[in-house]
């Protein structure tokens, strides 16, 4: 079985090699960690512009972090800014009932998930994952 993170490794690797696109795969808490520098350095537009290079932008495991809503705001922006000019894909653990958590408020959690959605393509993966089937394989082996 192939994890989450190979597959989309995999569609990456497509992307670049047979359409020539440029791909930035990032986790989450990396890219919003250097939108926030850039926010308060008051050159966020100037960040994300950069980020505009980029066909499709990976935000690895945007479940795990759980964000400040200085934090939210900057993930907000540049969800924002790239809804229908340029592609992203999110991988996460949680479903989008979920999204709360990381969004903090129901207004921004809706407005985020319409925009990703709007033109998605959505992949759900039940079942464990892979690291935890390996660690199991090695626990009985």
């Amino acid at each position: 079985m192939i994890g989450k993170s190979h597959l989309v490794a995999a569609l990456g690797r497509e992307w670049i090699q047979r359409h020539q696109l440029k791909v930035l795969f990032s986790p989450t808490f990396k890219l919003v960690t250097q939108l926030l520098a850039a926010k308060r350095d008051l050159k966020l537009p100037g960040a994300l512009a950069k980020l505009d290079r980029f066909d499709v932008v990976v935000l690895d495991d945007i479940g795990y972090v759980q964000q400040s809503r200085e934090e939210m705001e900057v993930l907000f922006t540049f969800l924002a800014e790239r809804y229908e000019k340029k592609s992203v894909v999110i991988t996460s653990n949680l479903v989008f009932s979920q999204w709360d958590q990381i969004f903090k408020d129901a207004m921004t959690t809706m407005a985020a998930i319409d925009r990703l959605v709007h033109h998605a393509t959505i992949l759900e993966f039940n079942g464990d994952s892979h690291r935890s089937q390996s660690a199991k394989a090695k626990a009985s082996a």
